[in-house]
């Protein structure tokens, strides 16, 4: 019978969570869910010297945001509580000890000056990478060099000591990643990983093997960094005698930075000035802010739909999924070998389609938000604003910014374009315009549209010559969406009102 499908995330809580850890967390979401299986969040705290108070929350945090739902955590439960393992600290000892007395793992005395004094010996003798291993621990102090008697000597008057996996010196291990096809790895250039520290405490190597067995992981997807681990992580799983139930393996590529030269980083964000992180973090040491994709304006629908293209594709052209599709089309095939270059414009191209899609209703609310004290608009005029002003912006906070001019008439003008399209005759066509304005029965875009042409023609103007100049005198700025509407909303005295400022101010280019 086959097993069902659990794949877990399984962060540290030592600060805000970058882009890439969120990347692996909704590709493990997606594969449980296409998959009809469960998702799991388990928080790896056992390094308690690096743990920042406020990162766990900041974790649960952002994956609500990206839509990213748990079937079992710390904070939702589960058959396999607790999901923190600095909770699940007595057990661990229990499992190393299993490895020592079959004989896979041992204790080691060594201080970390004669650690070091061996380190030295190693690079004096030209070793490339010193390490602690099938070769080197022979001349240390562990339970293979010292006696049994001093082994248990040491033991019983509390001497610090780690306990160490004992890696075979000649012997190829081998595993199969989902994405990288067979990994082979001679057992020669593994060293003697430390699994249980001197303060009692699993290293990530025991208590990821231990965790995932005990809460049944049958999928571990994660990130390319931890590859190097995984013939480790085979022969624990082997000398624990798991190796029917070991999960697969997927490594995923690496995000790099926009050029492509190295992993991204949260210079390079601040460098290039974009987030790498999902939400705004304040380290509680130095109180230096990070910036977030939540509050620098993205959608999480369009966050995620990005997100999920940093390494993988549907094999079509479509490139707007909702989740719910993206579940759908998500296959672990379809993640390529190679590292991804980060393109923080398309981020923004994915934020614009999303706003695009939205409801004119929905869209005016973060106009309605963003108004200063004092300024008044109906929901209906700011359906009507945004409705125009949708294809002009990024992000919802652009549509205050973009739409000033529907609210404030304008003190300034482009002088550029007064210049250069201001005139006398089109100053004169304007004045008329303006008186005319009053004659219209009905006051919208068509019949004002209507009224201008009728103006023109009259003064023997056409349209291309003074649109930019009327622009400017009603908004003040070169470009936008289309006049006849914006004059429809701002209305017929305002309309006024801007036409003759605007021929008091620019009297002196009307030449």
């Amino acid at each position: 019978m086959e097993r069902e499908v659990r794949v877990r995330f399984a962060p540290s809580p030592t600060g805000p969570l970058h882009i890439g850890g969120v990347r692996t967390a909704l590709y493990n979401y997606l594969f449980a869910k296409k998959m009809g299986g469960k998702m799991l969040l388990r928080i790896e705290d056992t390094d308690q010297n690096r743990f920042v108070p406020g990162a766990e929350q900041y974790i649960f945090d952002s994956l609500a945001w990206c839509g990213i739902k748990l079937d079992e955590s710390p904070v939702h439960g589960g058959p396999h509580a607790p999901y923190r393992q600095s909770e699940r600290k007595p057990m661990y000892m229990d499992y190393a000890l299993q490895l020592v007395n079959a004989g896979h793992a041992y204790y080691a005395f060594d201080t970390a000056e004669e650690l070091e004094a061996m380190r030295e010996r190693l690079k004096a003798a030209k070793v490339a990478t010193p390490q602690y291993n099938a070769i080197t621990r022979a001349t240390m102090k562990n339970s293979l060099t010292l006696p049994e008697d001093e082994v248990k000597r040491r033991l019983e008057s509390g001497d610090p000591y780690v306990i160490r996996l004992k890696v075979p010196r000649k012997e190829e291990i081998r595993l199969k990643d989902m994405i990288r096809g067979w990994v082979m790895v001679h057992s020669s250039a593994i060293d003697d990983k430390v699994l249980m520290k001197s303060d009692g405490m699993p290293t990530y190597h025991l208590a990821n093997i231990v965790d995932d067995h005990l809460m049944e992981i049958t999928h571990v997807i994660r990130g390319e960094e931890w590859l190097p681990s995984a013939p480790l992580h085979v022969l624990l799983y082997r000398y624990f005698g798991w190796e029917d139930t070991m999960p697969e393996f997927a490594h995923l590529p690496l995000l790099l930075k926009p050029d492509g030269n190295g992993k991204l980083s949260k210079r390079d964000g601040d460098k290039l000035g974009f987030p790498v992180f999902p939400l705004n973090w304040v380290d509680p040491v130095t109180g230096e802010q990070s910036s977030g994709y939540r509050e620098a304006g993205y959608l999480p629908e369009a966050f995620v739909n990005f997100l999920a293209f940093l390494g993988w594709n549907p094999g079509t052209q479509q490139e707007l999924f909702t989740m719910d599709e993206l579940i759908e089309a998500f296959s672990i095939e379809r993640i390529g070998k190679s590292g991804t270059r980060f393109d923080i414009q398309k981020a923004r191209w994915y934020n614009e389609q999303y706003l695009r899609a939205k409801p004119d209703a929905e869209l005016a609310k973060y106009l309605l938000a963003a108004l200063p004290q004092g300024i008044d608009c109906s929901e209906e005029r700011a359906e009507k604003i945004v409705g125009l002003m949708k294809e002009r912006v990024t992000y919802p906070q652009d549509f205050w910014k973009e739409a000033v001019y529907f609210f404030e008439a304008p003190t300034q003008y482009n002088e550029q374009v007064a210049a250069k399209k201001w005139s006398a005759a089109g100053a004169g066509a304007f004045e008329q315009f303006k008186n005319e304005l009053a004659t219209l029965p009905d006051f919208n875009a068509e019949t004002v549209k209507a009224l201008l042409l009728q103006v023109l023609e009259r003064n023997g103007l056409k349209i291309g010559q003074v649109m930019q100049a009327l622009r400017i005198a009603l908004t003040g700025v070169e470009a936008g969406p289309d006049l006849m509407a914006i004059i429809e909303i701002i209305g017929r005295e305002e309309t006024e009102r801007r036409i003759e400022a605007a021929l008091a101010k620019l009297v002196q280019y009307a030449v």
